[in-house]
């Protein structure tokens, strides 16, 4: 199985939803699309799954051209983010309603039916109606229903968006395990880095209806290909300012200097944009070699596990996070450590340049 999207748009009015884009997914691990919210993830999803038609451009399924063919024909599976399941028919109708439609024997539904409650945990529930489950069980039904489907493209658009924390962290884990080895091409919307990270698989990250770049994951985030790849896959922010390579150094404000190391001291001389990760950015000096940087602090969050500083450097407003509880007084000076070893570099054009020997 194989989709692809050969040089597809999408306009809405006047409104460019999707730029044009050329991306193939294989089957085999999840295919994550990662973006803001409205930067064009789920318009993508619509025009991969049938659900909408591109303004030009063609989408191709296991080689077969299937532009302007509607989802029930394309043998998909679209679970999103709100609970969708038909209230008048039991768990196991809800899960079997598609191999009902597809003109599966009776005597085969029952079993597929059980199998894939049996993988999300719901033959208790399986006589139950919709409203009599928790939001945890029912989005699990709809992923079982996506299951049992056994779709060529499977679809999951922020499908744990609106499940509390410990039901996310719970399905999110089983994800992976659930669709291993069925052959299908998996897209996964989601808006958290650290989601896509636990994936892993291949992420495309999207930024105003342009995938910037898609690779496998890790790989992704290791090295983005350019500012805005960066600036996806960083939450916190990741934290910029504009710098001046003079010979060996770099200089930040004029004030605050560090030494070129690695790749960065083969670059030519001139203006850059740095980027540092907030996890790089510590209220206390690290054990690897850190540049003391010293920004007044606007806003603190505490979440009892970590501390989140947002803090104004000159003309930028920087972020530090770090493990742990740490004192912080709103509007005065506290003195951060960056650690110039995990900067990335970015020429004028957006472009990588050059990452220090630690990023990650």
């Amino acid at each position: 199985m194989s989709l692809e999207l050969r040089s597809v748009t999408k306009r809405v009015g006047v409104e460019m939803h999707v730029h044009e884009t050329s991306l193939a997914l294989e089957p085999g691990g999840f295919n994550v699309l990662l973006g803001a919210t409205n930067a064009g993830k789920s318009s993508l999803i619509r025009l991969m799954s049938g659900l909408e038609k591109p303004t030009s451009g063609t989408v191709w399924m296991d080689g077969q051209n299937v532009t302007g063919m509607s989802p029930q024909k394309r043998n998909i599976s679209l679970v999103h983010q709100f609970f969708v399941n038909y209230p008048h028919l039991s768990v196991f109708e809800n899960i079997a309603s598609p191999l009902r439609v597809a003109g599966v024997p009776k005597s085969e539904i029952a079993g597929r039916v059980e199998e894939a409650a049996d993988i999300l945990q719901l033959r208790p529930m399986l006589n139950r109606r919709p409203q009599e489950l928790s939001g945890g069980q029912q989005q699990r039904t709809a992923l079982a229903r996506a299951i049992v489907k056994e779709s060529k493209a499977v679809f999951l658009d922020e499908p744990l968006a609106n499940l509390d924390y410990k039901l996310r962290e719970e399905l999110r884990d089983q994800l992976p395990d659930l669709f291993a080895g069925r052959g299908a091409i998996v897209v996964y919307a989601t808006s958290e880095p650290s989601e896509a990270l636990l994936l892993g698989g291949h992420t495309a990250l999207v930024h105003e209806g342009r995938i910037t770049q898609f690779g496998p994951t890790a790989q992704a985030y290791r090295t983005p290909g350019n500012l805005a790849s960066a600036q996806v896959f960083s939450d916190p922010p990741i934290n910029v300012a504009p710098v001046t390579k003079e010979g060996d150094r770099f200089r930040l404000n004029g004030a605050v200097s560090w030494a070129a190391t690695g790749d960065a001291a083969g670059l030519a001389d001139g203006p850059y944009t740095v980027g540092i990760r907030p996890h790089h950015v510590t209220p206390t000096p690290p054990r690897d070699p850190a540049v003391p940087v010293t920004g007044m602090v606007l806003i603190t969050e505490l979440s009892g596990s970590e501390s989140v500083a947002h803090f104004a450097l000159g003309d930028q407003n920087w972020v530090s996070l770090s493990a742990g509880v740490h004192p912080y007084t709103l509007g005065q000076a506290h003195e951060f450590h960056m650690i110039p070893q995990a900067c990335l570099y970015f020429a004028p054009d957006g472009a990588l340049a050059a990452k220090g020997t630690a990023h990650g």
